[in-house]
This record gives structure tokens, sequence and C-alpha cells, in this order.
């Protein structure tokens, strides 16, 4: 049951949706892997949306270079946790709100740790080409809504962001690249899932050798630039389709 004071925080929400189907919004559990520019902004659309039970999965620590385009991320958390980070700001718009956090990186060696058919929707905003083929292999196998963030990076349009099968992303190179790796490994999905890409693709003009390391525990092979209005917007509407696929009523595990 939500509180007064969540009555009063979603009060225009309520009134678009009703309280039976808010009711059902707080109800869910999601677990978000990846709160940089893309999983941190979906983890705010979340809990403004009503979400009360989120789990953050990240290793990283905030630095000054995620700064442009993340939303926990300022210079006075510099250095912290991005999960604790995030999860200081996500009370502060919903104190009520349960929110774990787990700092450590998704991979098939820890995978195990990892309870995932306890979720109704799993999200997918990790960078790593292994560890997100991993993820997404093993959020297939549950009952759990699976949702994809493709690559965010060196774009500028924002009206060219879309949503469809992973199998029908075309245009992307990271989905590209997915599908190329599943395909030859054999670590094919078990079901379909949707996922948000973007078929723009443009060049760095700045050198990445003046570019900071961004963490002391997680390293990226390419650093790329990136808006932190297509990060968010590629968040936000992750938020959206778990928010949509509530409001729709396709989710069975969700009473």
């Amino acid at each position: 049951m939500r509180t007064d004071t969540e009555k009063k925080i979603f009060q225009r929400t309520a009134l678009l949706v009703g309280d039976a189907l808010m009711e059902r919004i707080g109800s869910v559990k999601v677990i978000l892997f990846g709160v940089g520019g893309v999983g941190s902004w979906c983890a705010e659309g979340l809990v403004r949306g009503g979400v009360k039970h989120l789990t953050l999965v990240d290793s990283d620590c905030v630095c000054l270079s995620n700064v442009n385009r993340q939303d926990m991320a300022t210079t006075r958390t510099v250095g912290q946790p991005k999960v604790d980070a995030l999860k200081d700001r996500l009370k502060e718009i919903n104190p009520e709100a349960e929110i774990t956090t787990i700092q450590r990186s998704y991979n098939e060696e820890c995978a195990v740790d990892f309870s995932l058919g306890d979720y109704d929707y799993i999200i997918d905003a990790i960078d790593s080409l292994k560890d997100k083929i991993s993820l997404i292999v093993n959020a297939c196998r549950t009952d759990a809504k699976l949702f994809s963030a493709m690559g965010a990076a060196l774009k500028v349009d924002p009206t060219k962001i879309k949503v469809a099968d992973f199998w029908k992303v075309r245009g992307c190179p990271l989905g590209f690249a997915l599908r190329k790796k599943m395909r030859r490994s054999g670590a094919i999905p078990e079901k379909s899932f949707l996922c948000v890409y973007d078929e723009e693709v443009l060049t760095n003009l700045g050198s990445e050798d003046d570019c900071v390391k961004e963490s002391d525990t997680y390293r990226k092979a390419v650093t790329n630039g990136t808006f932190a209005h297509i990060t968010a917007i590629f968040g936000f509407t992750l938020c959206g389709l778990v928010l949509q696929d509530i409001y729709n009523g396709s989710t069975s595990t969700v009473i």
C-alpha cells in the first residue's frame, strides 16, 4: 500500500492510470544492470513512475567524465560508488522506495549469484559485449521481461532513437556485434525481447588520448563521445517500456 506521502507524490500519475495500476507498479520487482549514462536515467524514470522495488547493479565509481551524461554524477559525488550515489538520489525522490545496491560487475562467472527469476523485469544497460550476451541469454531463460539498450554513443539526433525486437535491430554496430557473436558461440536467447537503439553513428572528432581513465574498476576498450540527451532518452525509453508493459497488463507475474 502507498503511504500518504506517496499518494501525494504520485497523484498526477494516478490521475492518468488510476489507483489500482499504481499499486501494480509499486509491486513489481525490477533489476537494472549498469547505471551509467543510460541506466541511471532509467532508474530515475522508474522511481518517478512509482516503482518501489529496484535493484541496481554496477561495479563502477563516479568520476568527473561521467558528469556530462549520468544522472547521479556531479562534482560532489565523484569517487562514490555509482549505485550508492544513485540510491541517494532515488531515495530523495521517494523515501519509501526499496532500493537494493550491488556494487559488482555481472559476468558469466558470477551469474549464479543473481537470482534473475525473482524479478518481474530485467533491464540490460551493460557495455561489455561478453557480459551483455551472458545477461541476455540467462535473462531469457526466466519468466521475467527483458529490455535491453544497444549503443548510445556517437549520436546527436534524438528523433532517430527507436525500439525493435533484438533480431530486427538494424544500423547499430553493437546489435550487429552481439548477433554475430551469439551465432558463432551458439548462445542464442530462448525468447524475443525489445531493444532501444539508434541507427545514427557519428565519428569522434576529438582524440581519445585526451580522455581520462573513467575509473579504476572498469576500462572500456574504446571511448566514444556522448550527449546526455541521447543517453537519457535511451534510459527513459527503457523505463517507458516497463511502465507500458504494466499498463498493458501483459505481465502475468504481476498481481
